[in-house]
């Protein structure tokens, strides 16, 4: 079977799982990887048999390497991955693709003026649940949005906070819950509700004794008058993942790993326009939901980039789509610090000149060597 061979930018932590499961993806071939602490690139280098750099330059320079994943902490996704695509190398960005929306422009005009193929690793995209929730949203079968909902609630100890100096910083991170734990959900939300175009938010350290937030609320206005709200935290336990968008035609709930459809054969508004009763409600259909067979996780993802690169498969999380879920983050955070609303598209130079202001007063905690572990449940 033909084979791309990928090199990893970033190994002392995603990028060791991903070189792991790359181990059993058969259109791809770990050829070399690349960590900025020698002992470390050395160390999986060795592990699993392939030429290791401390320069990413080198690794993307050289002969035997087809594709690149970055998976460094998120500052550095961007010079890497352009520097990559303007090489020829297709790249997949960890997720998020860039901290601010500028810079995810950079990258995404790399990818269109080059040609090269560009992904995020947006893995929960694969997952069965939401691949049905995608097909019922893209068949139409919601009719026209009128209500959309996040709730993202889940939990980081401070020992977490504590693992590295750069965690948790607006120089090392860009920000808190939303930059790093959220991204998934609202890279979800984003793709299946649209982005709105207005965010009012509300952003605040409560439980944690870091730089940004550990909780975030936003109320959501959209193009066509329809409303939202977000709420993430790494505050609560159990943790909470719900997402539910409203339409004229019918209703999708996804809570943790149960979905539900209803479907609204006259149509709200329809309904409610054409209807002489008083107390009547249209009539709801529950659908049972077919949820398709397939493979899902990291691995999905790499696949899906080799076979994009050998056969032209379509990319299941193109990294041009990656900017929505950086325009929300951006937007939010924004607005939770201004106490003003925020419209979308984010005005690039405002945000990064408040950036800016946020990293020059930031300070990388003095914790000693950074611990950089992959999390238990990569897959």
């Amino acid at each position: 079977m033909a084979q791309v061979r990928f090199g990893i930018v970033g190994t002392g932590g995603m990028g060791s799982g991903h070189a792991k499961t790359m181990q059993s993806i058969e259109e791809c071939k770990l050829a070399a990887v690349c960590d900025i602490v020698p002992e470390v690139a050395e160390a999986v280098g060795e592990q699993y048999n392939v030429p290791y750099f401390t320069d990413y330059h080198d690794l993307i320079d050289c002969k035997d390497v087809d594709a690149v994943m970055v998976a460094t902490p998120h500052y550095f996704h961007p010079e890497i991955a352009i520097y990559a695509m303007e090489q020829g190398k297709p790249v997949i960005s960890e997720k998020p693709i860039s901290v601010t929306v500028a810079a995810a422009d950079a990258m995404v005009a790399t990818a269109k003026h080059t040609g090269t193929p560009f992904g995020v690793m947006y893995q929960s995209r694969t997952e069965p649940i939401w691949q049905a929730a995608w097909n019922l949203v893209k068949s139409g079968q919601l009719g026209e949005i009128y209500r959309t909902m996040l709730v993202y609630a889940d939990f980081r100890s401070q020992a977490y906070y504590n693992s590295a100096g750069w965690r948790a910083t607006w120089a090392g991170e860009g920000g808190g819950v939303l930059i790093n734990q959220a991204p998934h959900s609202l890279d979800r939300f984003t793709w299946l509700a649209g982005l709105p175009n207005k965010v009012t938010a509300y952003c605040a350290t409560v439980n944690h004794k870091i730089e940004v937030e550990d909780v975030a609320a936003a109320m959501l206005e959209y193009p066509n008058g329809a409303t939202g709200f977000i709420y993430c935290s790494t505050t609560e336990v159990p943790g909470t993942d719900i997402l539910e968008i409203s339409g004229e035609l019918g209703k999708l709930r996804v809570v943790d790993r149960e979905i539900k459809f209803w479907r609204i054969p006259q149509g709200v508004k329809a309904y409610s326009d054409g209807s002489t009763e008083m107390w009547r409600r249209p009539d709801v259909e529950e659908v049972e939901v077919e949820i398709p067979e397939r493979e899902s996780g990291h691995g999905a993802i790499l696949r899906n980039m080799a076979r994009h690169i050998l056969y032209g498969e379509e990319l299941i999380a193109p990294g041009i789509e990656g900017l929505n879920t950086v325009e929300l983050i951006n937007a939010m955070i924004l607005s939770g610090r201004t106490g003003e609303p925020v419209s979308i598209p984010v005005a690039r130079e405002r945000y990064d000149v408040f950036l800016e202001e946020l990293k020059k007063m930031s300070v990388r905690k003095d914790i000693g060597p950074d611990k950089r572990i992959t999390d238990d449940v990569h897959h």
